[in-house]
């Protein structure tokens, strides 16, 4: 590690582009600080990926933490779409929002999509192509090779290459590259911890920078697809987006100094502090969210007379976060009469919201348990 050597500047037409040095290779990782950091997130995710085998209904719970990571990471992108907002459907969005709100269901899409894969097909660059279609489709940007790697050169700040905060390398080098990416991921005679690989590969891949748009939030998403796939992780809880997104500066920061100080311990330091506080912060949230399901079962359970349908209502609120009356009734198999009185005792308790203001066809956020996910 300490030879390490992150790439070579070569100079161009106008500009340098940066080549960096492949990855799959061996490693010896000595560094104590990191390897410090390395077993603090180790201990962390286990409590993290234990926590989730216990806890009724994940799947439930599982879907707010996929939006949240896809409301977090577009903003990393200047995306501004809340989480409130990104649970609604697209015409209860405004229309200048919308470009905002299809980039943050796409990657909901993308990541759900992913995660399907993985139970059937290894981790590839050709999942990370697959999912970086599905988050190009229909927004902005959606003309720029969706699915496919670059063919033209790309650049990270200013107008052009000459001016620019960073340039990747040349296009006809990504192939190879990425081709190299998949074998280190692959390559179990590195004996190289999972959690040191993935942040290796994160930063390689922002390096390499291989699609002309989307490269951030696909590199993101690779972070919990490359721990699923290693069996790290039992179920897709971890997502970096909030850790990267509230260390923006010292992100970009960390990625530069390794390319050019060839400081790859910071960042793998950055990176393994970045999954030790997220994943505590995942078993808080998880631990709120069962005592918020405790304390309210057993309130609504005793009210005279809905604590029944009281009760099927608020299970259905955790798969469904905004309704409307029709499907309260539905889901509570109650009259329409009824389910505007059992949404009436919601509102007075504040389990829910409404949203829309509007005296009918009204939508109602389940605001108290989104809050839990901040």
């Amino acid at each position: 590690m300490n030879s390490y050597q992150s790439g070579t500047w070569i100079k161009r037409d106008g500009y340098r582009s940066f080549e960096p040095s492949l990855i799959n290779r061996p490693w010896r990782i000595d560094e104590p600080r990191v390897l410090e950091a390395l077993s603090r997130a180790d201990h962390q995710l286990g409590r993290l990926d234990m926590f989730s085998e216990y806890v009724p209904n994940l799947d439930l719970f599982v879907q707010m933490h996929v939006t949240k990571e896809a409301t977090q990471s577009s903003k990393i992108e200047d995306t501004h779409t809340e989480i409130e907002e990104a649970i609604l459907p697209e015409e209860e969005i405004a229309v200048e929002r919308r470009d905002d709100w299809r980039e943050v269901n796409n990657y909901i899409r993308a990541m759900s999509q992913s995660v399907e894969v993985l139970k059937s097909l290894p981790f590839s660059t050709r999942l990370l192509c697959d999912a970086h279609a599905v988050l190009m489709e229909g927004v902005p940007g959606d003309r720029k090779t969706p699915g496919e790697f670059r063919r033209s050169q790309n650049w990270i700040g200013g107008s052009n290459p000459g001016n620019a905060r960073f340039v990747p390398p040349i296009h006809e080098n990504v192939p190879e590259l990425m081709g190299d990416l998949e074998l280190f991921a692959h390559n179990d005679d590195l004996h190289l911890p999972p959690l040191l690989k993935a942040g290796i590969m994160h930063y390689q891949f922002e390096t390499i920078h291989p699609y002309l748009d989307g490269n951030g939030r696909i590199g993101r998403l690779m972070i919990p697809l490359f721990l699923l796939s290693q069996g790290i992780l039992k179920q897709p809880v971890l997502y970096l987006s909030d850790y990267l997104e509230r260390h923006r500066e010292e992100y970009y920061e960390r990625l530069s100094r390794t390319r050019s100080e060839n400081d790859l311990h910071g960042w793998l330091h950055f990176f393994l502090d970045g999954i030790t506080e997220t994943a505590k912060h995942g078993v808080e949230t998880f631990d709120r969210i069962l005592k918020f399901q405790a304390h309210w079962e057993k309130e609504i359970h005793a009210w005279k007379p809905q604590g029944t349908a009281g009760l099927v209502l608020f299970r259905h609120l955790f798969t469904h976060t905004w309704v409307n009356a029709q499907q309260v009734a539905e889901a509570a198999s109650v009259s329409l009469p009824t389910a505007y009185k059992l949404i009436d005792r919601f509102l007075e308790q504040k389990l829910l919201r409404e949203i829309t203001g509007a005296k009918r066809d009204r939508i109602f956020l389940f605001e108290p348990y989104l809050q839990l996910f901040r």
